[in-house]
């Protein structure tokens, strides 16, 4: 297995994951829509429902995480960092990995496990509300989390190794953006001509690249 292969396969895992988590909007938005329903036309509201809605929305912020690192979408200040040079830029992240990143999530995972550990042997409800939902299912995603986000972690420290000796960031794969959405509903327009399209298309290209811009090298479409 070469490297790119590697991290190819490490970015699908956290994509996949990424995307399927994405389902549990799904579940958040009807249950709020359903409590809004109840409480407020039917006056019947159900206590359960804030417990289960803040399980799905954890949930979805949790799993999340690893898909938005294979993404290279988290939070940095891109001022000065974007216009370093890619080496630089590869240190400068493997230092903050080791130092930071590292240790904080191996206390997430550890910490989170006896959590969850501890939620499953005294089969754990939620106190919030009255008869509240077993809660240790939610719990368990703690360390599953912090698991996922190790392990993309693993491969963002083997990109910063491989650009600190090629100079090159390694391809990630990429998935689609808010730029794509743009594209196909300038495409479907019937109120746009073809050279406005294009000049639109390509300016809203070059914020986008501008904008996102952190040195992650070429992308592969999943």
């Amino acid at each position: 297995m070469n490297v790119q292969h590697f991290l190819n396969t490490i970015d699908a895992i956290s994509v996949w994951v990424g995307k399927a988590a994405a389902w549990l909007i799904i579940g958040l938005m009807a249950l709020v829509c359903i409590e809004v329903f109840k409480r407020y036309i039917m006056n019947m509201p159900t206590a359960w429902i804030f417990d289960a809605s803040s399980m799905f929305y954890g949930s979805l912020f949790m799993l999340a995480g690893a898909y938005t690192l294979a993404q290279n979408a988290h939070v940095r200040g891109d001022f000065l960092y974007s216009s370093m040079r890619p080496r630089t830029q590869a240190a400068l992240d493997l230092v903050l990995y080791i130092v930071f990143f590292l240790p904080g999530i191996a206390a997430l995972v550890y910490a989170g496990y006896d959590y969850a550990a501890l939620s499953w042997r005294i089969g754990e409800h939620s106190t919030v509300t009255a008869e509240g939902p077993p809660i240790y299912y939610f719990k368990s995603v703690i360390p599953l989390a912090g698991g996922l986000l190790m392990l993309q972690g693993i491969a963002e420290i083997t990109r910063c190794i491989v650009c600190l000796k090629t100079g090159e960031w390694p391809s990630r794969l990429k998935d689609v953006a808010e730029i794509d959405v743009v594209e196909e509903q300038l495409a479907h327009s019937e109120h746009v001509d073809e050279e406005t399209r294009k000049l639109a298309i390509e300016r809203a290209q070059q914020i986008d690249e501008t904008a996102r811009k952190r040195g992650s090298g070429g992308d592969l479409q999943t």
